[in-house]
């Protein structure tokens, strides 16, 4: 434990550096117009760079302007079939060259796992804005103490299965954690070996079994494989709370879902406040973090190798079935409005080109531009005019299960019809509560 002191010493004393030493940053607009330019100037001689003129587009005055009317707005089906499909077989599609691995995304909306593109220019984008948020960790005033101790970090198998082509896949935490440099292993848990275990299960137990023999100070991970895995180790070792093995356990770095829903669960198994950080981790990259305390807002990666547009989420962008316009309204960094919601379009060193991820985000400030996500843009209910959201769905049933003294983490919910032809909200909780009266209390 001694090195990983100094380590810790280190490390908190360069953070403090770094904040001390940081140049103003630029504008969010020049930011993201220098974004672009490094972008459009990596692809212009790929097949699509070419296709669309990217040379033409880099002499134009305007060139985000002249980027948007030359380059159509794409969904995964579109750059995929168009486009993405080709990288297998030949260089220089989207990116140059091929791409290294491909990530297959959970599948949050659509029916089928997603196989987006990544290349070692991405990946180090991703390390990056991780070094961002590290760095970020200077405005917290965290103790020595979790600099000194290590990191865990849930991931998906890190074990990358390989396709008819020879290209490894998998999911973009497992493709993260296997590209981790060996020097990782002097602070990352649970090590290469356990990550790289394939069954859930095996993996949690190995964890569960190791877990008395680390020093964990910080842990990154979904919500609700998190908490499994926290709840798998008390009942292992019949402690009280995680803190009686893990004393300097202070940061969470949440992702992949809303973390509310949790909050209370996660509360119920520590023994100490532990400062949670959101993360907007997505197959298609590392998009915005947490840089401030007292918030969940995410800064926006503004100069990390991402170029950014917004589609506003009315009707203005998008259909009643969420779909979005043949001809929506796009906006850039210096358009956007504080509450407004936006679908997210993205331009990455991945080869994704004005890519619509699904997502729908909220400005919360614009100094600096700071997102929440409010859900996908085919997660919402409007059947019946209802206009409910997946943040107004999050924020009913945490009412819910508080007045009936329980927490309910998940939950499913469509529009059917009733035997008179009405269109009705059915919910399913996963909960063990009483459901008389539930559906009314829903509708309050």
């Amino acid at each position: 434990q001694n090195y990983m002191a100094i380590l810790g010493k280190l490390v908190k004393a360069g953070i403090d550096l770094t904040s001390k030493l940081q140049f103003a940053e630029d504008s969010p607009q020049i930011a993201q117009e220098k974004q672009l330019q490094e972008l459009l100037t990596k692809a212009k001689d790929t097949a699509l760079g070419k296709y669309y003129g990217f040379e033409e587009i880099l002499k134009s005055e305007d060139l985000i302007s002249t980027y948007r009317k030359e380059v159509p707005i794409f969904n995964y089906e579109q750059m995929h079939a168009q486009w993405w499909s080709r990288q297998e077989r030949f260089p220089d599609i989207t990116w140059p060259g091929k791409p290294d691995f491909f990530a297959r995304s959970s599948g949050t909306t659509g029916k089928s796992s997603k196989r987006i593109p990544i290349t070692n220019e991405f990946l180090a984008t991703m390390k990056s804005v991780g070094t961002s948020m590290i760095n970020s960790l200077h405005e917290f005033d965290f103790p020595e103490t979790l600099f000194e101790s290590e990191v865990l970090m849930l991931s998906s198998s890190a074990n990358l299965d390989e396709n008819e082509q020879g290209f490894r896949e998998g999911e973009i935490s497992g493709i993260n954690v296997s590209n981790f440099p060996g020097w990782y292993d002097m602070f990352y848990r649970p090590g290469k070996e356990i990550a790289a275990i394939s069954d859930w299960d095996e993996r949690v137990n190995a964890i569960a079994e190791q877990a008395p023999d680390w020093n964990i100070g910080a842990i990154a991970g979904i919500p609700s494989w998190v908490l499994l895995m926290l709840q798998r180790i008390i009942k292992r070792h019949q402690l009280n709370n995680i803190h009686e093995i893990w004393p300097n356990f202070q940061v969470y770095a949440s992702g992949g879902v809303a973390f509310e829903t949790y909050r209370e669960d996660f509360e119920k198994v520590c023994k100490a406040p532990i400062t949670v950080m959101d993360t907007y981790l997505a197959s298609e990259g590392f998009i915005a973090y947490t840089s401030k305390p007292g918030s969940m807002d995410m800064k926006l990666a503004l100069s990390h190798g991402y170029f950014f547009e917004f589609i506003p989420f009315d009707h203005r962008g998008v259909s009643e079935t969420g779909d979005l316009l043949t001809e929506p309204a796009v906006m850039g960094i210096d358009e956007v409005e504080e509450g407004q919601e936006y679908v997210l379009l993205l331009s990455s060193c991945a080869g994704a080109w004005r890519y619509a991820i699904g997502d729908v985000i909220r400005f919360e400030s614009l100094d600096p531009p700071q997102i929440k996500i409010t859900g996908r843009t085919k997660f919402f209910l409007n059947v019946v005019g209802s206009q409910l959201s997946e943040e107004k769905m999050d924020k009913a049933i945490l009412e819910l299960a508080e007045a009936n003294g329980t927490t309910i983490n998940e939950y499913m919910v469509a529009a059917i019809k009733n035997e008179a032809g009405e269109y009705i909200h059915q919910w399913v909780l996963v909960s063990d509560i009483d459901s008389d009266g539930l559906a009314e209390n829903l509708d309050d």
